[in-house]
């Protein structure tokens, strides 16, 4: 099961408490305090871990408390601190108040941590408060408790493609014939209800990341269909690729299709609407009208967008399209590079 938003509970440990004690050794008169503090309470931290990939192991653990602060004891012992508390989340991961929607921290790389509850502080001991004036003191504090929160966890899927457009698109035989991913594949819509990755080896040690999300439709930004939940998983994304199904017994107009799914993405997030964005038409294999392929050729490109057409199911153009692909996503990175010098500059 895909689980993408969980809300957890987080609490450091308290701090234990200090002690009155004194001293009390043979041929040590007028001992004085020994009392020691008190450990302090143990931390809870979120750890980005790139071998997860889902929230679901939090869905039925929601409760993370670390271990208290062992109270501090005579002869000027100091008390254990508590052990700190670590939870793992897939890399990707966004933080928020659950009561102010505050992002807090966002975890996109392995091994990245943020601090999400403090333990409390440890009390003193007697010992402490001892002064020239007050040699025998007979107080000590308590133990502060530690942080207590409400957080909300989202996942945000890191990849460098991002496939969009229509249930039965193609977005699932394409990224099944181009990686290892194997999502379920069939003729009826919403055939994908979670996201997919699959890992594109281009050869020379070069790779990308594509994520498929499940099908839009016309008003998925208002809930329609899965709505726009998933989109959010190509929010990170570099390059979009928009798949649209140009067969002839699809019964769709293709530029329609290609309309409304740019639309949706605009009303979900401008700026995903104009990330870099290469038209694929799919199903090449299954068209015996050819104007429909054009009229979508022409459109596409009066939008200054690259095109291609493509066979998932006999590779026809596939190669090509990869090729594309690595070639946009260098371009990409070229200019990123650009820009992030002059900012320094």
């Amino acid at each position: 099961m895909f689980i993408d938003r969980v809300k957890i509970r987080v609490r450091g440990g308290r701090g234990g408490n200090g002690v009155t004690a004194f001293r009390r050794e043979k041929y040590v008169p007028r001992g004085g305090p020994s009392g020691g503090d008190g450990g302090r309470g143990g931390d809870v931290w979120l750890e980005a871990d790139e071998s997860l990939n889902t929230l679901l192991h939090l869905r039925y653990n929601p409760e993370h408390t670390a271990e208290s602060g062992r109270h501090g004891e005579g002869s000027n012992r100091t008390g254990r601190a508590g052990a700190d508390v670590v939870v793992r989340v897939p890399v990707g991961t966004q933080v928020f108040d659950a009561e102010t929607g505050e992002l807090l921290c966002d975890l996109t790389a392995h091994g990245a941590r943020y601090l999400a509850a403090r333990g409390g502080r440890g009390g003193f001991g007697n010992a402490h408060f001892a002064t020239s004036t007050n040699r025998a003191p007979r107080y000590h504090q308590q133990g502060s408790p530690g942080e207590e929160r409400e957080l909300r966890l989202e996942l945000k899927l890191l990849a460098d493609v991002g496939l969009v457009g229509f249930p039965n698109a193609g977005k699932s035989t394409l990224i099944s014939a181009i990686s290892a991913a194997r999502p379920k594949i069939a003729d009826y819509p919403f055939t994908t209800l979670e996201p997919h990755l699959g890992v594109v080896d281009l050869g020379d040690f070069r790779t990308f990341v594509v994520a498929d999300i499940p099908g839009l439709i016309e008003g998925a930004h208002r809930g329609a269909g899965l709505g726009d939940r998933f989109l959010r998983h190509i929010e990170r994304t570099r390059l979009l690729l928009h798949l649209v199904d140009v067969s002839s017994f699809s019964g769709r107009d293709p530029v329609h299709d290609y309309e409304v799914i740019n639309r949706e993405l605009a009303e979900y997030d401008r700026k995903l609407a104009e990330k870099p964005q290469i038209v694929v038409a799919t199903k090449l294999d299954a068209l015996d009208e050819r104007n429909r392929l054009e009229r979508l050729r022409t459109r596409a490109l009066s939008d200054g967008r690259e095109f291609h057409a493509i066979s998932a199911v006999t590779n026809q153009g596939v190669d090509e399209l990869l090729r594309a692909v690595a070639r946009k996503l260098d371009e990409i990175g070229i200019r990123a590079a650009k820009e992030t010098e002059s900012l320094g500059a």
